[in-house]
């Protein structure tokens, strides 16, 4: 891919706020970050917060706290929405906290883990997946086979075996090669607030007579496509951009 595309990928996914935000605590431990206004609000509310003006404190247990103020975002259109999943609460050193709606992260900056399957058939040709048209974010881009949020207490295998079936319908012991790309961290605003999101690169071929077929909705359709057909998608910004950061680790660029 051009060095100057490259770039300013890789500039989209590490930007700072477009507002000042301040450290979300939990007595010592940082899980996130509020924009200012935003802790004045919740402290004024009557939950279970202290705003200080340089950070936003968690009171109470942190679970019930982290549950009362998901709630409240939600009522006053100011998070996500509602999925009833948990997803982990961890600190700057990746310690698991509590645990937290994921309706509430992006406006309390908790950081996020996912993973992201990219699979390829036994002639090379590369499986994508076309978002679903009413999915909340990025609707009808093109992703990676698999792409999901570890819940909590979800092992990164865990979830890569649940979201393999759930997206895509297949069982990961019928894919072959499977391997370990790393991972990669993507920091950048959207409309509920902030995203600090840790995602584990995996990729496996998909044997000749499995076909992906989507299980939970998420998913408009599946498409095997050779690689100057995936350049061509990446370069006219056809995908999300978390699915293009995954690709082009996997291709080696």
């Amino acid at each position: 891919m051009n060095a100057a595309w490259l770039e300013r990928l890789r500039a989209r996914a590490d930007q700072p706020p477009l507002r000042p935000r301040v450290p979300l605590r939990l007595a010592s431990a940082v899980i996130g970050s509020v924009e200012p206004g935003l802790g004045d609000q919740l402290a004024a509310a009557g939950l279970p917060v202290a705003a200080t003006g340089d950070a936003v404190v968690l009171q109470g247990e942190a679970d019930a706290s982290l549950a009362r103020i998901a709630r409240w975002l939600h009522e006053h259109g100011l998070a996500s929405r509602w999925r009833d999943e948990l997803l982990a609460v961890t600190d700057d050193t990746g310690r698991v906290q509590a645990a937290v709606e994921r309706a509430a992260v992006r406006p309390l900056g908790i950081t996020t883990f996912a993973v992201h399957l990219v699979g390829r058939d036994p002639a090379g040709r590369w499986w994508l997946q076309q978002r679903a048209l009413d999915k909340a974010t990025d609707p009808g881009r093109w992703d990676t086979l698999m792409g999901g949020l570890v819940a909590d207490r979800e092992s990164l295998q865990q979830t890569l075996e649940r979201e393999t079936w759930e997206e895509a319908g297949l069982r990961l012991a019928d894919l072959e090669e499977l391997r370990e790309h790393g991972a990669l961290t993507v920091r950048r605003p959207v409309a509920e607030g902030y995203m600090v999101e840790r995602m584990a690169v995996y990729s496996a071929r998909v044997p000749a007579h499995l076909v992906p077929e989507n299980q939970d909705g998420e998913v408009e359709r599946f498409e095997c496509v050779d690689e100057p057909t995936l350049r061509a998608r990446l370069a006219a910004d056809a995908f999300t951009l978390e699915a293009a950061l995954v690709l082009l680790r996997v291709m080696g660029e």
